[in-house]
């Protein structure tokens, strides 16, 4: 019981700190569990015919603070607690709202969204909105969309282009690895998003949200300050989304394995080493890299090459006009 309850204790304080450490993709809420959602084109909609907020107030925060926070996580999956109509981000950097308004992953944001003028990256932003009713996710997004255009002036388009990447692909021809497999029981999909995953058993995907990933989420085989996390039902396309900027990776990750369908996987690695992490959680050096987990676990490796990919190219956008 000791061993369990130091176990978790040092899992939990390594979740925090990679929370805090990778705050730009792993930091679009502020709990330690994160979700992502595959990409997914959104209905073709004309900026007169997008839902917009009742009322919004936009003010620029100087704080200084790195830290940020949101009553909606905005990730890409499609899973939020009921909020009514209200929006509430703090201290919020404005690549990661175009982001979630436009279903990209705060990783593909940095690949995937050219043309940001400089003060994009500097400037943080207290958006408090609200709209009738109790809008959906997606509907929270086409309302963020016509905020942007209505506020900031924001203009976009999207095109392919040739772009660095690594191409996610089988380890081995029409094989998956044996924590990749089939999406074939809805039974084991759960609502709760807040239950205690890290008290799941070390082996097998436990009862999961599904549609989305948490990572870190589930407690690994109690290696020393490793990470454990998964999802079901998932695209691979949904799953090269979440890897894309995990662990250090320095371009888009695209799927390029051919498979179809939907497919449930959990999987756990060593952390990128830290100089801010406690020096009783440093990574145990033995435990598998992002790659060594793919290809092991997955079955799946990750291949540099160039290689189209879609954008969101951003064609104007000003700081925002006074509330």
């Amino acid at each position: 019981m000791k061993d369990h309850a130091e176990c978790r204790r040092l899992f939990l304080a390594t979740a925090a700190i990679v929370a805090l450490a990778v705050p730009v993709f792993l930091g679009l809420i502020t709990a330690p569990r994160l979700r992502a959602q595959a990409p997914a084109g959104q209905s073709p909609t004309t900026a007169a015919d997008r839902p917009a907020f009742e009322v919004a107030s936009i003010k620029v925060n100087k704080s200084g603070d790195q830290r940020y926070g949101t009553n909606i996580p905005l990730t890409l999956g499609p899973t939020m607690s009921a909020v009514g109509g209200l929006m509430s981000l703090t201290n919020m950097p404005l690549r990661n709202i175009i982001g979630f308004s436009y279903r990209l992953s705060a990783g593909q944001t940095h690949y995937l969204m050219p043309g940001l003028p400089n003060w994009v990256e500097s400037e943080r932003f207290d958006i408090e909105a609200r709209a009738g009713g109790n809008p959906s996710k997606d509907e929270f997004r086409l309302m963020v969309q016509s905020l942007l255009a209505d506020r900031f002036k924001l203009t976009v388009h999207r095109e392919t282009r040739q772009l660095r990447i690594f191409a996610m692909v089988l380890s081995k021809p029409g094989k998956t690895g044996p924590q990749l497999t089939p999406h074939t029981d809805d039974a084991m999909c759960v609502a709760d998003e807040h239950s205690d995953l890290l008290l799941t058993p070390n082996q097998g995907l436990p009862p999961f949200p599904c549609g989305s990933i948490i990572f870190p989420g589930l407690r690994p085989r109690c290696l020393r300050s490793n990470q454990g996390g998964g999802g079901r039902n998932l695209t691979l396309d949904y799953i090269a989304a979440f890897l894309t900027e995990f662990q250090g990776l320095d371009r888009p990750v695209v799927n390029r394995t051919g498979l179809s369908g939907n497919f449930d996987f959990w999987m756990e690695l060593t952390p990128v080493a830290n100089s801010s992490r406690p020096s009783d959680t440093q990574p145990d050096p033995t435990g598998p890299t992002v790659f060594e987990a793919l290809k092991d676990q997955l079955g799946l490796k990750l291949e540099s090459t160039t290689g189209p990919v879609d954008v969101l190219a951003i064609d104007h956008i000003e700081e925002p006009s006074p509330n």
